[in-house]
């Protein structure tokens, strides 16, 4: 359970920081309002491609989404994906100190909500009864001496 609880906040800084790039990223090649004109489309494909800010912020999410099929191939999608909401926190946090966004209270108060809802599922899983091993093998006399001190 360590293991998985140290990938996954490992994955949501990576993911965080990766946001937080690719948002300043996207500022520089300055798409206005979100609706460019065909001509412009092509521009910001180009601009998109050869900004380095883009390219690593987009690395980084990939880092983070190989992370995530891990951690998914290992616990329950229900444990896995309410903790991957931890990157919101670390999301807010990197929003504020690097790109000095201005993070209100009521942000602040839906982070902590967040926190909330995922130390809940930790807790779910900690307090899940761990189930028994299962004998795949019935023990005879050829086996059970290796079972013995």
């Amino acid at each position: 359970m360590a293991k998985i609880l140290c990938v996954l906040i490992f994955g949501a800084i990576i993911e965080s920081v990766g946001v937080a790039i690719l948002s300043g990223g996207l500022k520089e090649i300055n798409v206005r309002d979100g609706a460019l004109p065909p001509r412009q489309i092509l521009r910001v494909v180009i601009d998109g491609a050869t900004n380095g800010k883009i390219l690593l912020g987009v690395a980084l999410e990939a880092v983070f989404f190989g992370m995530l099929l891990y951690l998914l191939s290992v616990r329950d999608v229900s444990f896995v994906w309410p903790l991957t909401s931890l990157g919101f926190i670390v999301t807010a946090l990197a929003a504020h100190f690097f790109l000095n966004e201005k993070v209100s209270a009521m942000r602040w108060a839906g982070v902590l909500l967040i926190a909330v809802g995922a130390a809940l599922t930790s807790y779910s899983e900690a307090t899940k009864p761990v189930p028994a091993p299962s004998s795949a093998a019935p023990v005879t006399a050829a086996n059970d001496s290796a079972l013995r001190p």
